[in-house]
This record gives C-alpha cells, sequence and structure tokens, in this order.
C-alpha cells in the first residue's frame, strides 16, 4: 500500500499526539511506501521552529525521517494543476499548500494520511484519505 502523509499526520507521529500511533503502524509495515510532498518539509520545519526548535534540532529530525520515507515528491507542472483541479472540486476554502500535498497523494495513486480538517473537505471519491481523527479511516 502506499501513503503519503499530510504534515499534519507527520507531525502528530513526531509529536505523540493522537494518531501517531497509526502512523507508527505504517511506518512499521513492510509493505508500505511512506512518502511525504516537498512543501511538506518547508511545512513541518516551520512548525518546529514555532514550537521553539532551534535550526540544529530541526535539521536532525528532518534528517531522521528523510531515512524512514520511500520518497519525497515534487511538485512539478503536474501535481500544480491537479491541485487547482483539487481546490475547484472542494466546496470549502482549501489552503494551497494542502490542495498541492493532496495532489502529489493523487498523483502517486496513494492513500493522503492526515489530521486535517481542510483535508476533509476534499471529496473522497477523488483522493483517497486515512483520517487519523477518524476511528473508520
Amino acid at each position: 500500500m502506499i501513503y503519503l502523509l499530510d504534515t499534519s499526520a507527520w507531525l502528530a507521529h513526531y509529536r505523540e499526539e493522537t494518531g501517531g500511533e497509526r502512523v507508527q503502524a505504517l511506518f512499521d509495515d513492510s509493505d508500505a511506501q511512506i512518502m511525504i510532498a516537498a512543501v511538506s518539509l518547508a511545512e513541518f520545519a516551520r512548525r518546529l521552529r514555532d514550537l521553539g526548535a532551534s535550526r540544529q534540532q530541526i535539521t536532525n529530525s528532518l534528517s531522521g525521517y528523510e531515512q524512514l520515507f520511500s520518497r519525497i515528491v515534487q511538485v512539478d507542472e503536474t501535481v500544480a494543476l491537479a491541485a487547482f483541479e483539487i481546490i475547484c472540486r472542494t466546496r470549502q476554502r482549501l489552503p494551497l499548500v494542502d490542495a498541492i500535498i493532496a495532489a502529489a497523494a493523487l498523483s502517486q495513486g496513494a492513500y493522503l494520511v492526515h489530521r486535517d480538517e481542510h483535508m476533509r473537505a476534499i471529496p473522497r471519491r477523488f483522493v483517497r484519505q486515512k483520517d487519523l481523527d477518524s476511528a473508520k479511516s
């Protein structure tokens, strides 16, 4: 199975928050391919900085996690245009970075793993999702 972690899922794992154990189970599954979108690197690092981490702590955390990811999905023209399509199909306001992350999952045929209210608004028939805050996902 292929999964793409939204930054919210990545942070849940890092901070050992609700849903973090479900992300750990994905990491422990030898059949799982776990990816992130390139923009999540900046979003994760910014959040760690906001939480008071030093640049060195952030760099170390990024390096450690990069070893766990099967792939970092680049944002190219295909992903960018898919993000626009997702925005058009979502009735609620969807921040651009969330649309790009969802489009990266779509481009890889991956389940989007998140705990983000904005992501819940994306039609599931368009982007497959695993919501860490939902027992059903």
